[in-house]
C-alpha cells in the first residue's frame, strides 16, 4: 500500500506538473505549481476550507506522480499536453468530446489544396479554426472554391500531369484543374495567396490588389481574366457586407468572456482582424461546479490554444488570472512574437468585452441540447447522492440471461449523463460456467470487461493503440447488476482481484418482478417511486433485460439454425426453406410432420428427420 504521507515529505521546491491517480492507476487530475511541495501537500490539509469537488477527488487518490521542470512555462506546457491526453476527470475541461472543424490549406505542397479537418498536425500545412459549426465550415470551402477554385482532390499533380481529363469539379466552377496543366504553379500560387488573405481576415488589402490587378487585365484587353477578377471581388464583397469596423486597432485581437448558470460555463470568442469580426465561437466548459471565474479562464485558455493554429497579437478578457504572466510568454513562444493578455475596466475595449459576454449570454440560454441534457443530469445527481458518490457520468449495468443453466450470455449496457450510449453496449457469451450458476457468469463477465480496460489503458499509454480504437478503456463510475446482494459481493470480489474500486450495487425488484430499489453490502437503498432517480434506475434495468434477453435469443436462434444442417437430409437448400415458411425456429419446432412435408423440397422423410429431431432434443 503506497503511504502518501511519506511521498508528501519526498516533494521538491521546484516548479512541475503533479499527476493524481485512483487505486486502478488512472490519472483523475493534472495540475502545475510553481513549487511542487507548497502545492501538493495543500490537497492533503486542511481539508475543511478547500472546495467540495476537491474534498472529493482527494477521497479518490491513492497515488500521486510528479515531473519536475526548470521553469513554470515547461510545467505549463507539460501540463496542457497530460490534460489533453488523460483528459482527467476532475480537471476543468472543454464539454465536447469532439474535435472542432478547421480549414486547412496544404502549402505544404507544390499544389496546395483547401480540405475540411477535424485534426491539427504539424505537417506545415495552415489550419484556420477552430469553429463550432461543420456546416459552416463546408460552406465556407465551397464559396472560396468558387472564387478561387484551388483543389481539394489527394492526387499527385507532378506525377498525374497531363494523363487525364478535367473532372467534374472543373466543369462546375470548383477547381482550375492543375493536374491537366490548364493553370501554371504560379496562378496556382496566387489563388493559394488569395485565399490565405482572405482566411486571414485582409479582405481590404486583398480587394485592393485585386481590383488592380482587374484594371491592369482590362487595360491589357484580357477581358476573361478580368471578368474573373471582377467576379472575385463581388463574392468578397458580398461576404464582407455584414462586417461592422468594431476596434480601431489593426492588430488581430480574440476577444473572450463567460457567462455562468449554477451548472455550466459558456466561454464566447470573437475573433477581429483588422478591426472586423471575422467569426466567432461558443464552447461550453465542464466541472466548474464552486470554481472562480479565473482558474476556468485559464482552463479555458490553456486548452483553446494549445490546439489552435493562430494565436493573436492581443488577447481580451473579461477577467484577470493568477497565471497570466506564464500564459503570456507561452503563447507568445507560440506566435513566435509578443502577446498580451489585458483585462480593460473602461474605455472601447470594454465595451468589446461586454458585447461578447452578452453573446455568452444568449448561447447560454438558448442552448437546448444542454437544457435537454441538464433535465437528465438531474436524474443521475439524484442517483449519485443516493449511492454516495460525487456524480456517475458514466453507469455501466449488467445482465445474465439464460434457460434452465443452457446457453449462458451476459449483457452490459452503458448510461452517459442519464443517457443510453448504444455504441458503448457490449455482448458477453459465457465461457467458463456451466448450468444454472448467475454468480459464476457475473463474475466472469465483469472480470473480462475490467481486464479489457485495464489491458488498453496500458496499451494506450505506451502508444501500442489509439484511444479511439479502444473499446473498454473508459472505466465506469458506477456498476449496477442485476440482482440482489450475492450478485453484488460478487461483482466487489471480482473488482478487488483486479485491485479496482467503483461503487456496486444491486438492482432488486419486489413480487411483481418491478424495481424495487438498490442494494448494496451496506443495506438497502429505499427510493421514493415519483423520484428522478427511481425513474432512472428502473429505465437502466429494464433496458439491462432487454439487451441480455434479446442476445440470448439471438443466440440461441443462431445454434439451433445451425443445429438444422446436422439433421439427415438437411441441407442449405431445405434450411432457408424451412425459415421462409415458418419464420422462426420456434415455428419450425411446433410444425406437424404434414406442416413441414408441405415446404417446397421437403419430402416424407426429411420431414420426419426434422420433427423426430425437435422430439428428441427437447
Amino acid at each position: 500500500m503506497i503511504n502518501i504521507e511519506e511521498k508528501l515529505k519526498l516533494l521538491p521546491d521546484k516548479p512541475g506538473v503533479y499527476i493524481m491517480k485512483d487505486l486502478s492507476g488512472k490519472i483523475i487530475y493534472v495540475g502545475k505549481a510553481v513549487i511542487l511541495k507548497n502545492r501538493v501537500r495543500q490537497y492533503f490539509q486542511n481539508q475543511a476550507n478547500q472546495l467540495p469537488k476537491v474534498r472529493t477527488m482527494v477521497k479518490h487518490v491513492a497515488d500521486f506522480e510528479y515531473i519536475v521542470t526548470d521553469t513554470e512555462l515547461e510545467a505549463l506546457i507539460l501540463e496542457c499536453n497530460l490534460i489533453k491526453k488523460h483528459k482527467p476527470k476532475y480537471n476543468i475541461l472543454l464539454k465536447d468530446d469532439k474535435n472542432y472543424p478547421y480549414i486547412k490549406i496544404t502549402v505544404n505542397e507544390d499544389y496546395p489544396r483547401i480540405v475540411f479537418t477535424r485534426k491539427v498536425d504539424m505537417d506545415g500545412a495552415k489550419y484556420f479554426g477552430p469553429y463550432s459549426s461543420a456546416f459552416a465550415v463546408r460552406e465556407t470551402i465551397k464559396l472560396l472554391r468558387h472564387m478561387f477554385p484551388l483543389r481539394s482532390c489527394n492526387r499527385n499533380i507532378e506525377r498525374d500531369m497531363g494523363k487525364g481529363r478535367e473532372c467534374l469539379y472543373y466543369h462546375i466552377g470548383l477547381c482550375s484543374a492543375p493536374c491537366t496543366g490548364r493553370i501554371t504553379k504560379e496562378e496556382y500560387k496566387k489563388l493559394t495567396d488569395d485565399v490565405l488573405m482572405f482566411l486571414e481576415g485582409k479582405r481590404d488589402v486583398l480587394l485592393k490588389k485585386l481590383k488592380e490587378e482587374m484594371e491592369k487585365a482590362a487595360e491589357n484587353m484580357e477581358f476573361e481574366k478580368a471578368a474573373k477578377l471582377r467576379d472575385q471581388i463581388y463574392g468578397i464583397e458580398k461576404t464582407s457586407e455584414k462586417q461592422k469596423i468594431i476596434s480601431a486597432s489593426l492588430e488581430d485581437q480574440d476577444v473572450i468572456s463567460m457567462a455562468r448558470s449554477a451548472e455550466d460555463a459558456c466561454i464566447q470568442v470573437f475573433f477581429i482582424r483588422d478591426g472586423k469580426v471575422s467569426g466567432r465561437e461558443h464552447y461550453f466548459m465542464k466541472n466548474t461546479d464552486d470554481m472562480d471565474r479565473s482558474d476556468i479562464m485559464a482552463s479555458f485558455i490553456k486548452q483553446f490554444y494549445d490546439g489552435a493554429p493562430y494565436v493573436p497579437k492581443e488577447i481580451i478578457l473579461d477577467v484577470d488570472m493568477e497565471e497570466k504572466d506564464v500564459l503570456v510568454e507561452w503563447l507568445s513562444e507560440k506566435r513566435g512574437n509578443k502577446v498580451s493578455i489585458v483585462v480593460p475596466s473602461r474605455g472601447k475595449k470594454k465595451e468589446l468585452v461586454d458585447m461578447v459576454y452578452e453573446n455568452a449570454l444568449e448561447a447560454l440560454k438558448n442552448d437546448v441540447s444542454l437544457k435537454m441534457e441538464r433535465h437528465k443530469n438531474d436524474s443521475v445527481s439524484e442517483l449519485s447522492n443516493l449511492v454516495g458518490i460525487d456524480y456517475a457520468e458514466r453507469i455501466e449495468a449488467f445482465d445474465i440471461s439464460n434457460i434452465r443453466g443452457t446457453d449462458n450470455v451476459a449483457s452490459m449496457v452503458v448510461f452517459v449523463d442519464g443517457k443510453p450510449h448504444k455504441s458503448s453496449y457490449r455482448k458477453f457469451i459465457i465461457k467458463t460456467v456451466e448450468g444454472q450458476d448467475d454468480y459464476g457468469s457475473m463474475r466472469e463477465a465483469i472480470s473480462r470487461r475490467i481486464s479489457h480496460g485495464l489491458k488498453e489503458q496500458k496499451q494506450i499509454e505506451t502508444g501500442e493503440l489509439k484511444e479511439d480504437k479502444a473499446k473498454f478503456h473508459i472505466m465506469p463510475d458506477l456498476i449496477l447488476v442485476d440482482g440482489g446482494l450475492g450478485h453484488v459481493k460478487t461483482v466487489i470480489e471480482a473488482l478487488q482481484q483486479l485491485n479496482v474500486e467503483i461503487p456496486v450495487y444491486g438492482m432488486v425488484k419486489d413480487s411483481k418482478h418491478r424495481t424495487r430499489g438498490l442494494v448494496s453490502p451496506d443495506g438497502e437503498i429505499d427510493m421514493p417511486m415519483t423520484g428522478r432517480a427511481f425513474r432512472l434506475v428502473a429505465e437502466i434495468q429494464n433496458e439491462a433485460h432487454r439487451f441480455a434477453i434479446t442476445f440470448h435469443k439471438d443466440t440461441k436462434s443462431k445454434k439451433l439454425r445451425s443445429d438444422l444442417l446436422n439433421i439427415p437430409g438437411i441441407g442449405e437448400k431445405r434450411m432457408k426453406a424451412l425459415y421462409n415458411a415458418f419464420k422462426t425456429i420456434d415455428g419450425i419446432k411446433n410444425a406437424t410432420v404434414d406442416e413441414l412435408k408441405k415446404v417446397e423440397g421437403m419430402n416424407e422423410k426429411a420431414a420426419n428427420a426434422v420433427y423426430d429431431y425437435f422430439r428428441s432434443h427437447g
